[in-house]
């Protein structure tokens, strides 16, 4: 089910603690943005990522399908701490059945989860000058909870959409961001032989090492280098727990605390402000909070990222998602991190507001070609 198929107009389906969003992508040559939509959700719906009610899931999509005339063709992306993602280094073998007996053979040493209740599903990186030199190759592995899975295609048959694909949700945001920053970067549909051609004396060096983060309900982050993913982690700590806490103090509905969030940001005196001077020193106190604690979790992830095998010093970070739309957030991250760090939009949703262009920058990458 982590596999995706091709189809010449897809909806990519990315479904948060508080909202789902849809974004179709018409691909006619190039992808081109078409229909969107973005639905709030109460809150139990979606649990740490995973769907806990879907009955209800599938009832707030077959309204937002409905009201903006979405096709029925859906990825969707998972995005919690039960969907695992391993790179395994193996030896250059190049006929594709054999490569997956041994993908196989050693996921049992790189998953925690028994392999009987998983969903598995693997791609190889790009060659690699290095790694071709001494014959092998890396091999990004994916497994996820089939109950986890289970759980998502109910509330999909549910709203009575047709799944083509069900996606990790950090590969999606690489989709979206990766190829943009270099006019050089390899197509993102090429086949496991396609891949095999190219490794030889004529490879290219190797493109820059990224990491990319959603600032979403949850913080969503993977290390690529170019588009191919070595490494992703999901924190359940993210824009919506700041939220949370902002309601709780001023007894605010999720709603209001979300807008409050995003009228106070983190740039400039409070005194200009308009609102309840209370509620505004609140805001601001929960975004100073949420942005140590946030940067605190994405260097925690660098660090543990840089422990393991072959890790590639990262150049940059990249921001997308809800929390981009903050004014001040990602100037603030890059203060506390110490990393050069910039805002990724696709181009396809630049005409749109900052806010919506965020909210939808994974839904797209979904929406994309895999």
């Amino acid at each position: 089910m982590l596999s995706t198929h091709l189809s010449t107009t897809v909806v990519g389906l990315d479904v948060e603690a508080g909202s789902v969003a849809a974004t179709e992508v018409k691909t006619n040559g190039s992808p081109q943005f078409g229909r969107s939509g973005i639905a709030t959700l109460v809150p139990g719906i979606i649990r740490e990522g995973e769907v806990s009610d879907p009955e209800a899931l599938g009832e707030v999509l077959k309204d937002l399908f409905a009201e903006q005339k979405l096709p029925r063709n859906v990825r969707v992306g998972l995005a919690n701490q039960r969907v695992i993602v391993r790179t395994m280094r193996l030896p250059l073998i190049e006929n594709r059945d054999e490569l997956e007996a041994a993908i196989r053979f050693q996921a049992p040493e790189q998953i925690a989860m028994p392999l009987e209740q998983a969903v598995i599903d693997w791609q190889v990186l790009d060659p690699d000058p290095a790694t071709i030199a001494v014959k092998q190759i890396d091999v990004v592995v994916v497994a996820a909870r089939r109950e986890a899975v289970s759980s998502m295609t109910r509330a999909l048959r549910r709203a009575g959409l047709k799944p083509v694909g069900i996606d990790v949700s950090a590969f999606a945001m690489i989709r979206a961001l990766a190829p943009e920053l270099s006019a050089t970067g390899p197509s993102l549909a090429v086949s496991y032989e396609e891949r095999m051609a190219q490794a030889d004396d004529t490879l290219v060096p190797p493109a820059p090492t990224r990491m990319f983060c959603n600032l979403g309900d949850v913080t969503n982050l993977a290390v690529a280098r170019g588009t191919g993913c070595l490494f992703t982690r999901v924190s359940s700590f993210g824009i919506e727990a700041v939220a949370q806490r902002l309601a709780e103090r001023r007894g605010l509905t999720l709603e209001h605390a979300r807008r409050w969030l995003l009228h106070v940001g983190l740039e400039g005196p409070l005194e200009p402000i308009e609102g309840d001077p209370e509620t505004v020193l609140a805001a601001r106190g929960a975004l100073e909070d949420g942005a140590t604690k946030l940067a605190g979790e994405l260097r925690l992830s660098i660090d543990y990222y840089g422990t393991q095998e072959g890790a590639v010093a990262i150049e940059e970070i990249i921001v997308c998602g809800p929390g981009t739309a903050i004014a001040g957030l990602p100037a603030r991250l890059q203060s506390e991190l110490g990393y050069a760090l910039r805002i990724g939009l696709p181009a396809a949703l630049s005409h749109l507001d900052d806010a919506t262009a965020a909210r939808l920058t994974l839904s797209y990458g979904l929406g994309l070609e895999s």
